[in-house]
């Protein structure tokens, strides 16, 4: 029989414009697709808890997907180049086709896998809508700042067209392979992934259609909608974006067959910076653990677990911060806008380092991205490329009063504080005594008082942000 050719799925998970599985077809041989669970190795992040939810239902999909066309799935965990090179030579096949990322870790694999299997090794793009090299300032340097790095993206004039998933495939004889429910990516007991299930449909039929939905319906009003978290006005599109369910390239030409406006020109921006993230990782591989500026290393961080483990649990005492913060933890996800508050809040207010708000973001979200979980750390902290200015230092208060104003996204998270009118829910310590009582609040027993005066945090933050700067 024909030796077959190997697609060897990553963070692409998907049959619709997948160009290495696209380009294994066009060999005409059977197609034998892998997937390697690579949790053990030091060249990568391994997936936190909830990534790991995602990943074994992503997978469940497109096992499901292949096997109507044709094709198996072949999993195994371990060493991806010891398994893809034992694969091949099992099989005799003598080309592997995969896709990229930006991911320093997978990177170093490419060129391990590379230099094992030589030429028959085809890396493809298959995560971002450009390739990073081809987006250079004129003086051939990689951008650091996120305006003119997306006008040059919007100058190449998009992206290609999607390619469409394949009909059929001609697989090839299935070798033995590990049974997903074997990898123990799902969570025991205690079971926290009910709000996960709750929230979410892993795969890429459940990607289209959060993708349609939202921009049949919630597009248009996408502008304003996107900043109000108790408003169902963002697309919720990253997880599957992160496990590739669905490619930017995709959702670049799915949008552009909409109405054009403002709305649109947002969404796509949004697209944008994410590629932006993605090109910040590529250009500078310790983005994850390293300020880009290197000043930040002098900065005074507060090491506090007490306070780290209250803003993880959400008992900060700040409402909008715990709503968000019990948000991530029961459906896997943040609200944009909430993100940045919450990320302001303990960096800024509570002097924490952004790595540990990283490694936080990192194990419970679904979406859980190096490159943009880096690179909007990194933005916030004041830090990284393109950063907020070091003294704009979100206010909860204000930012609950003006994006949450009827304090319906507090009630829902915070139900402790759901009695309380909007005058008070955003800063229950400034209400009057007999106004607590009557809504059934008690400070410090109910809900927690402040763990940090908002006013005291914030000079505290200034004054350090302004010392590193001198040293500078």
């Amino acid at each position: 029989m024909m030796t077959p050719v190997i697609v060897w799925f990553r963070d692409d998970l998907r049959l619709s414009d997948q160009s290495a599985l696209h380009a294994a077809i066009a060999t005409g041989r059977p197609l034998l697709p892998v997937f390697i669970l690579d949790d053990g190795s030091a060249e990568r992040w391994a997936p936190g808890g909830a990534s790991r939810w995602w990943l074994h239902h992503s997978l469940a999909a497109l096992q499901q997907s292949l096997e109507e066309r044709g094709a198996r799935l072949t999993l195994r965990r371990g060493d991806s180049v010891s398994i893809m090179s034992e694969i091949a030579r099992q099989t005799g096949a003598v080309e592997v086709f995969t896709g990229g990322s930006a991911d320093p870790g997978a990177r170093r694999l490419d060129q391990a896998a590379a230099a094992v299997l030589g030429s028959g090794f085809h890396r493809m793009r298959t995560t971002t809508l450009f390739h990073p090299d081809s987006i250079r300032t004129k003086a051939g340097g990689a951008y650091s700042v996120y305006t003119p790095f997306a006008n040059a993206c919007l100058a190449l004039g998009g992206p290609k067209a999607p390619l469409p998933a394949p009909r059929t495939m001609r697989g090839a004889d299935p070798l033995a392979s590990d049974h997903l429910e074997d990898w123990g990516l799902l969570p025991g007991k205690p079971d926290w992934a009910v709000g996960l299930r709750e929230t979410w449909t892993p795969g890429e039929a459940g990607a289209m259609e959060r993708a349609e939905a939202f921009l049949d319906h919630g597009l248009s009003g996408y502008a304003a909608a996107r900043d109000h978290p108790a408003h169902d006005g963002t697309s919720m599109l990253s997880p599957h974006l992160h496990f590739g369910e669905i490619s930017a390239s995709q959702l670049w030409h799915m949008a552009h067959r909409r109405p054009a406006g403002p709305a649109r020109d947002i969404f796509v921006k949004e697209l944008l910076w994410r590629e932006f993230c993605a090109n910040l990782l590529w250009h500078h591989p310790a983005l994850p653990d390293t300020p880009l500026k290197p000043e930040f290393a002098n900065m005074p961080w507060r090491h506090d677990q007490a306070g780290l483990r209250a803003w993880q649990r959400g008992q900060t005492g700040v409402p909008i911060v715990d709503a968000g913060m019990r948000q991530l933890w029961h459906t896997g996800w943040m609200h944009n806008r909430v993100r940045m508050i919450v990320a302001s809040f303990l960096v800024k207010h509570l002097m924490m380092p952004w790595q540990d708000g990283e490694a936080w973001f990192w194990d419970t979200l679904v979406d859980a991205d190096l490159a943009s979980n880096a690179g909007n750390w990194q933005w916030v902290a004041g830090c990284g490329a393109d950063a907020a200015p070091y003294f704009r230092i979100f206010n909860p208060v204000l930012q609950g009063k003006k994006f949450d104003a009827d304090g319906d996204y507090v009630r829902h998270w915070v139900p402790e504080l759901g009695r309380l009118n909007p005058r008070h829910i955003h800063a229950p310590w400034d209400a009057p005594a007999d106004t607590l009582t009557r809504a059934g609040v008690t400070l410090g027993n109910t809900y927690p008082k402040p763990i940090v005066d908002l006013g005291t945090g914030r000079a505290r933050a200034l004054e350090a942000y302004a010392r590193i700067r001198e040293v500078a």
